[in-house]
């Protein structure tokens, strides 16, 4: 009956956000973003009724029914809901870079994960053959996000606009309709990734986003964590490994800019961690940046392919002053207005900063060790060393062979 009534709740909440829409609540209004459009209302119908109510709608009152005093007790303490079990989440972004090693992660700790999973080309069968299941849903499409949330404890937001997508109505309004969401139908911890320093750079779209984001989600009364990334080691492959290897030209700046990047499967460890109940106290209503043990310069990062894969790389320089330039011409034109918005983000990445932040209390928070986080040198080796392997085995050059691996 449990599983009918949560199936019967979810159909509900569906044809609600399908056929009728309203304004639930007005975000902040960052200059920089456009106005937020009408919220379901599904939500209010949520937030109106307890969530345990997913469980027990379907119920008579037992009083009403002639049942004895025993059976109505029981009626009763079956409305007041059955709890939702911790260990169910919701992975929004599982079948991103971050996202899937999320999603992994906590099926081998034992959590029940589902994972939100739009209409694609290629469909995520990876997750449900890792054993996550996937639910239909758009953050381009706010009326389809309440269904997917019933039965939750945790959200676990690591979503963010495809190079193709619009970052104002994925990483703005997208995350406003979720964030509500999650608080009409009572969710107990939210957990969202966003940009270190995101708030000192409001003249970006995506750092805008997210700092608004954050600052939407700090005034509701849900219990979050948010994550400010600084880079992902992931990220490198394609930029740099790849490229040397297929003797193509890399591409960087003329500054300095130094990035302490982290492995995906060490952020995913540091997620659920987050989620343990001994460490729920020091994770409450909490922000921290995550970081490596060590920042790189682009010089440096080449350097260490170089070494690595016995290559030489085509290094081709991009100046500051024209990125700052293209973004400017970019951004007078519409039909260009995204390629301006990740231009912008590429600048601040490239002003000689150093996008890092001391781990010694986020380490202790989470209950963790440094000693346990992959270091770049590490993570680097172990892939070149993979990848040579391979051409060695098959006696190919290293430009007729694939290695995304």
């Amino acid at each position: 009956m449990l599983v009918e009534h949560v199936e019967v709740t979810r159909e509900l909440l569906a044809l609600l956000s399908r056929t009728v829409f309203v304004h639930a609540r007005n975000p902040p209004r960052d200059p920089t973003l456009p106005q937020l459009p009408a919220a379901s209302a599904s939500l209010i119908a949520a937030a109106a009724a307890p969530r345990a109510s997913a469980v027990s709608c379907c119920a008579e009152p037992a009083e009403s029914a002639g049942a004895s005093p025993a059976a109505a007790a029981a009626a009763a303490a079956a409305s007041a809901g059955t709890p939702v079990p911790r260990t169910s989440i919701l992975v929004v972004g599982g079948t991103g870079t971050l996202g899937r090693q999320i999603v992994k992660r906590a099926l081998d700790e034992g959590y029940d994960v589902r994972c939100i999973v739009r209409p694609r080309e290629s469909p995520a069968d990876f997750l449900r053959d890792w054993g996550a299941q996937t639910v239909s849903a758009n953050l381009a499409d706010p009326a389809s996000l309440p269904a997917a949330l019933v039965g939750i404890h945790t959200v676990i937001d690591a979503a963010t606009a495809r190079p193709e997508e619009s970052v104002s109505q994925v990483d703005w309004e997208g995350k406003v309709a979720l964030v509500q969401a999650a608080q009409a139908m009572g969710i107990q911890k939210y957990v969202f990734f966003s940009i270190h320093d995101c708030d000192r750079h409001p003249d970006v779209p995506l750092m805008a986003a997210k700092a608004a984001t954050e600052a939407f989600l700090a005034e509701t009364g849900l219990d979050y964590t948010v994550f400010r990334l600084c880079g992902l080691m992931q990220g490198l492959i394609g930029n740099y490994a790849v490229p040397i290897l297929e003797e193509r030209s890399v591409y960087g700046t003329s500054d300095q800019t130094r990035t302490a990047y982290l492995d995906t499967q060490d952020i995913a460890r540091m997620t659920l961690a987050a989620l343990n109940p001994e460490r729920a106290a020091a994770t409450r209503r909490w922000t921290a940046t995550l970081a490596g043990p060590k920042a790189f310069t682009v010089d440096e990062v080449i350097a260490l392919c170089e070494d690595l894969s016995e290559s030489r790389a085509q290094v081709s320089r991009v100046p500051t002053p024209v990125l700052r330039g293209l973004q400017a011409v970019l951004s007078g034109f519409q039909w260009a207005r995204d390629a301006s918005d990740r231009l912008a983000f590429a600048r601040v990445m490239s002003d000689s900063a150093v996008i890092s932040a001391p781990m010694d209390e986020t380490y202790a928070a989470l209950g963790l060790s440094e000693a346990d986080t992959t270091t770049l040198e590490g993570y680097l080796g172990e892939y070149f060393s993979r990848i040579l392997k391979k051409l060695r085995d098959v006696g190919a050059e290293s430009k007729q062979t694939n290695f995304y691996v």
